[in-house]
């Protein structure tokens, strides 16, 4: 019972002693149009008058059809079978995927500011802005490759709708990590007053790359620095079409702050050391 206080403790010490962190992203969301209707069966109308019905000869005499009434009515199966298919396929919908990427770096200013002028910048209203701002951002983290030393990357499919709901869970979850000093979704920015907490033994900075698309994204699984390239190529191309929605979070926001070992581990625990 004495260890389950420790811990408790030792739990909402970290959690009151959470460091800055910033966020930045959008769901510039439309929903997929819906299928289009089967037209109806046209009316039938009766002909004004009796006449006579038309003679038809085809070669070769006899009471044979011919060939040509048997290609038109193979024709026209053909055509309503692959209609009914395509209908069919249109009525499931586009399928979707949500991925997250969190990378454990060594910090340094020059990458706080950069993420924090990336945020600030950035179009979050539009699809356009918000794939900019994401290929902007693997590019300084593909940059900072040899200062990566841990990480983890999880990921989940479904429809549109679903997707979108576990996006809103996972931001949640990443923005409940820190002291929010800055954020800038849907083109609406949020400050607040902050003492920066400078500690011995910090050395880490985390960044939470969160997205979800139309179509597929690399399969989970243990991270490592190839696996990790991989991932953050892949969200680097997504287009403004297939993007549903981005969200970067980043700990410490502040400069001069960095996370110890400790509280990195405490935080992410399904971090692999990359």
């Amino acid at each position: 019972m004495r260890l389950w206080a420790w811990v408790v403790l030792l739990l909402l010490g970290l959690g009151l002693g959470q460091k800055s962190g910033g966020g930045v992203g959008g769901r510039p969301y439309a929903p997929s149009p819906p299928p289009p209707m089967s037209p109806g069966p046209a009316p039938m109308y009766p002909l004004p008058g009796p006449y006579p019905a038309p003679v038809y000869v085809y070669p070769g005499g006899g009471g044979s059809l011919g060939l040509v009434p048997v290609l038109v009515l193979a024709g026209l199966a053909l055509a309503a079978f692959l209609m009914v298919r395509g209908l069919g396929r249109a009525g499931a919908g586009p399928s979707a995927s949500l991925g997250r990427l969190r990378l454990a770096l060594l910090v340094r200013p020059e990458v706080q500011r950069a993420l924090r002028r990336l945020a600030e910048e950035a179009d979050t209203t539009t699809a356009k802005g918000l794939a900019d701002l994401l290929d902007e951002v693997a590019l300084l983290l593909l940059r900072e490759a040899p200062a990566w030393r841990f990480g983890s990357y999880e990921a989940r499919e479904g429809s549109e709708e679903e997707v979108l709901a576990l996006f809103d869970a996972w931001m949640l979850e990443d923005r409940s990590t820190y002291q929010e000093t800055f954020r800038h979704f849907e083109g609406k920015r949020q400050q607040a007053p902050y003492t920066p907490q400078v500690e011995p033994g910090g050395r880490y900075l985390v960044a939470s790359l969160l997205l979800a698309v139309r179509g597929e994204l690399p399969r989970p699984g243990p991270l490592d620095r190839e696996k990790a390239k991989e991932v953050l190529l892949a969200f680097a191309g997504s287009t403004p079409f297939t993007l549903l929605a981005f969200h970067l979070a980043w700990t410490p926001e502040k400069e001069g702050e960095a996370l110890t070992e400790e509280e990195l581990l405490v935080l992410y625990p399904k971090l692999d050391k990359l």
